[in-house]
């Protein structure tokens, strides 16, 4: 199967069009998870997602100090790529979804408890499998709901529009 000549010289990011990607979300599985397993589980989810924030920033910088040579103002450009990458992506990878996932797990589990005779272990199973499900929903919406904030906010401040994310 040939690849489309618009995808071909596209260069592949790892941190985006791979598994690597999955990695940002681990912190929404720990979520998930929460009410099974020792907290210091769900902690440990995010520093995985932290971790990944921090690697996809530090990539974009790197791309961003070789894109732009020795041409003034490099610094402050990689800067930039560092910061808007590590804000974008601790907003839409790490917070907003971990709080989001936290908050529908809370309230099913809380739901379950008054609206079942269900036992204990099952209402914990149910509230992961609603956490886990909730995950794919919510991704496009808060990608989309961060670049906006970040579009109307920082990326008016150092200019340009360029998005690192």
């Amino acid at each position: 199967m040939e690849t489309p000549p618009e995808q071909s010289s596209k260069e592949v990011d790892i941190y985006r069009d791979t598994w690597v990607r999955f990695l940002g979300y681990a912190n929404e599985v720990g979520e998930a998870f929460r009410a099974l397993v020792p907290v210091s589980v769900v902690w440990a989810s995010y520093a995985v997602a932290t971790a990944y924030v921090s690697a996809d920033a530090m990539d974009k910088g790197k791309k961003a100090a070789v894109a732009h040579g020795d041409n003034p103002g490099k610094t402050t450009r990689v800067g930039v790529a560092v910061v808007d990458t590590f804000i974008w992506q601790a907003l839409a990878s790490v917070a907003i979804p971990g709080f989001t996932i936290n908050r529908v797990c809370a309230a099913s589990l809380y739901l379950l408890g008054r609206g079942t005779r269900w036992p204990l272990p099952v209402r914990k199973w149910t509230t992961t499998a609603i956490g886990l499900s909730t995950i794919p929903f919510i991704i496009k919406p808060i990608d989309r709901s961060v670049d906006f904030l970040l579009d109307s906010s920082l990326r008016k401040v150092y200019g340009g529009g360029e998005k690192h994310e």
